[in-house]
């Protein structure tokens, strides 16, 4: 099995070729590819396969070539990961799958279609605009926090901290809990702290995020869409441009009045083979 490894900000992934969607990809053999100790490692495996060729994604053949088949590290599918759509998009690009036009590139997922742009080493995917829902809270240890419900194609709660908390210091090192009742398919948690002035932005913002399926991860840019709306909205603004500092580096959001710019690096690293008879499935 022909694979190649890649990551934006840190947000990595296991990138399968399978244009005509004949690889027999099962949650067993997703969460043995994403074990750092046993397999190659990522927090979720992209499959490259063309819409036509996959159930969830024939329906948008007519708007775009290839489908992102996302899963997470722990086997489970996802709706859509905006690190993984630009980390998809380099592949494509770099592999001759596809090429680029003024309209950008579509790409089909599980939560519709997304566009992207190539400008060198940074890949912008343009989304739905984040959609503030709801509030709840999630409790870490002892600590619970209030935070906001947003739809990003993904559920997210975006929790602030209290002054007098430090973000490096909070133990992700297990999951949230949350709220089933608002959040019935589970949730991303953001976690936030407000960064310093940043030329060219209308805010800055630091973010930790415990994943869905993935655990903490060094970056989710779904999860950054989430947070720049969250700080626009307390900055009282509707559109803007924020700067999100994630563990892994920075992405910028530009949050317009129908959809969500996420801009960042994306990069492969490895190509290889592996032998799925080796793996802990």
């Amino acid at each position: 099995m022909e694979f190649t490894k890649g990551h934006g900000t840190g947000n990595d992934f296991v990138i399968l070729p399978d244009p005509d969607g004949a690889l027999d990809l099962t949650p067993g053999l997703v969460a043995a590819l994403c074990d750092r100790r046993r397999g190659i490692g990522a927090d979720g495996v992209l499959r490259v396969v063309r819409a036509a060729k996959h159930p969830e994604g024939a329906a948008l053949a007519g708007e775009a070539e290839w489908f992102m088949d996302y899963w997470n590290s722990d086997g489970s599918a996802a709706e859509m990961c905006g690190n993984g759509a630009r980390v998809f998009v380099r592949y494509l690009v770099d592999t001759g799958l596809a090429v680029l036009s003024d309209e950008g590139l579509p790409v089909a997922t599980r939560a519709g279609v997304v566009r992207a742009r190539v400008d060198g080493d940074v890949i912008a995917v343009e989304m739905r605009r984040p959609r503030l829902y709801d509030t709840s809270t999630a409790t870490l240890g002892g600590l619970t926090l209030a935070g906001t419900a947003v739809d990003v194609g993904n559920p997210h709660l975006v929790c602030a901290l209290p002054a007098g908390l430090d973000l490096p210091a909070l133990d992700l090192t297990r999951a949230p809990e949350f709220d089933p009742v608002v959040f019935p398919a589970g949730v991303n948690v953001e976690f936030t702290a407000p960064g310093g002035p940043v030329d060219g932005t209308d805010g800055h913002v630091l973010m930790r995020v415990y994943e869905r399926g993935s655990a903490e991860t060094l970056s989710c840019g779904t999860g950054t869409c989430a947070v720049a709306a969250v700080a626009l909205r307390d900055a009282h603004r509707d559109t803007g441009v924020v700067a999100v500092d994630v563990p892994g580096g920075r992405l910028t959001v530009t949050v317009t009045p129908d959809s969500c710019w996420l801009a960042g690096p994306a990069v492969l690293v490895a190509t290889g083979r592996l032998t799925p008879a080796h793996l802990h499935v």
